[in-house]
C-alpha cells in the first residue's frame, strides 16, 4: 500500500485554501518522480534550442533524449562558455546559447573569485522564479497556520546594477526580480502583504531603504505577523540598524515628521501617506526600551 507523503497527508486539512492545495499538488507532481520530470525538462530545452550555435556545434541532429545529450555535449565550466557570453554581452543577438532573446544578465556575488560572473537569462525565467517563490508560504502554512492573516516585516533590498557594452542589464537575481513587473505589479496575495512599500524596497540607497522599511515596520507593529530577510545577515543588519538609529526613529514617530536623511522623492511621497500623525505611545515605548532609567525627554527634542 502506498504511503502518502507528509505534504499529501496535510493537504486535506479543511483550513487549507484552494490556492495552497494547488501549489502543494504541483510540488508533489514535480517531486514524485524527479527523474522523469528532469528528462522531460531536458527534452524541452533541447527541442527549443536545437537551432542554437552551441548545440549545433556538437552535432546532436535535433535529438532530445538524455543519452544522446550526455554522450555528445560535454560538461563545461563558466570559463568554457565565457567567449559566447562575452559576445552576447557585446550585443550579438544571434541564437548563440538560447533560441529566445537574452533580456538581461544575472550576476554572481563575486565572492569566489573576486569577479562577478554573467549568467544570460530570458524573459520567461521571471515566470519560473515567481512560481518558485509562490511555493514557499503554502508549505510553511501547513506547519504554522495563519501566516496569511497579517503583514510581513521583511527587509528587502536591491543592489547596484550596470549595463553591458551591448546594452543589457547586469544585476543580481533578487534585484532583477524586485525591479520586474512580476514584483512591482504583483496581484494581491495575503502571504505577500509587506509593511515595506515598493518605493522603499526599490531605493538603491541602502541607508534610506533600511530607514524607511524599519520605520514602516514600527508604525505597523500591531499588524506584523512575520519578520525576516532573504539572508540571515540581512536580519542581523536590520537589528543593528535599529540599535544605532532608534533615537531618530523615535523622534520621527513622536513628531509625525520624516527625517531629513530621507531625500529620495519617491520614498518621501510614499511615507507622507504612512507617517500621517504623531504616535507618542510608540515613541515612548522605544525610548523606554533604550532608556529605562530616565532621560526620555532628551531623545525627542
Amino acid at each position: 500500500m502506498a504511503v502518502d507523503s507528509p505534504l499529501q497527508s496535510r493537504m486535506v486539512s479543511p483550513t487549507t485554501s484552494e490556492k495552497d492545495v494547488k501549489a502543494l499538488k504541483f510540488i508533489e507532481e514535480m517531486t514524485r518522480n524527479p527523474d522523469s520530470v528532469q528528462e522531460k525538462v531536458l527534452g524541452e530545452i533541447l527541442s527549443r534550442n536545437s537551432n542554437t550555435e552551441y548545440l549545433k556545434r556538437f552535432d546532436i541532429n535535433g535529438a532530445v533524449d538524455r543519452k544522446t545529450f550526455k554522450s555528445k555535449v560535454p560538461v563545461v565550466t563558466y570559463e568554457d562558455l565565457k567567449p559566447e557570453i562575452q559576445r552576447i554581452s557585446n550585443g550579438d543577438r544571434s541564437p548563440i546559447l538560447s533560441s529566445h532573446p537574452i533580456t538581461e544578465f544575472l550576476t554572481s556575488s563575486g565572492t569566489s573569485a573576486g569577479e562577478r560572473k554573467l549568467m544570460p537569462t530570458i524573459e520567461e525565467d521571471l515566470d519560473r522564479r515567481q512560481l518558485l517563490y509562490s511555493l514557499l508560504m503554502p508549505v510553511m502554512n501547513l506547519y504554522v497556520p495563519g501566516l496569511d492573516k497579517g503583514k510581513g516585516l521583511y527587509f528587502l533590498f536591491v543592489k547596484s546594477e550596470s549595463k553591458t557594452s551591448g546594452g543589457l542589464p547586469a544585476r543580481p537575481v533578487l534585484t532583477s526580480y524586485y525591479k520586474s513587473d512580476h514584483f512591482r505589479r504583483r496581484p494581491y496575495d495575503p502571504y505577500n502583504v509587506y509593511t515595506s512599500p515598493n518605493e522603499a524596497i526599490l531605493c538603491s540607497d541602502s541607508s534610506q531603504s533600511m530607514y524607511a522599511q524599519m520605520l514602516c515596520g514600527l508604525l505597523m507593529r500591531h499588524e506584523v505577523l512575520r519578520l525576516g530577510a532573504v539572508f540571515a545577515s540581512g536580519l542581523l543588519r536590520a537589528l543593528s540598524f535599529l540599535q544605532n538609529n532608534w533615537k531618530e526613529l523615535a523622534r520621527d514617530i513622536s513628531t509625525g515628521t520624516l527625517s531629513s536623511r530621507i531625500f529620495d522623492p519617491t520614498i518621501k511621497n510614499r511615507m507622507s501617506k504612512i507617517l500621517i500623525k504623531p504616535d507618542q505611545e510608540l515613541a515612548e515605548f522605544l525610548i523606554t526600551l533604550r532608556c529605562p532609567t530616565g532621560h526620555q525627554n532628551d531623545v525627542v527634542r
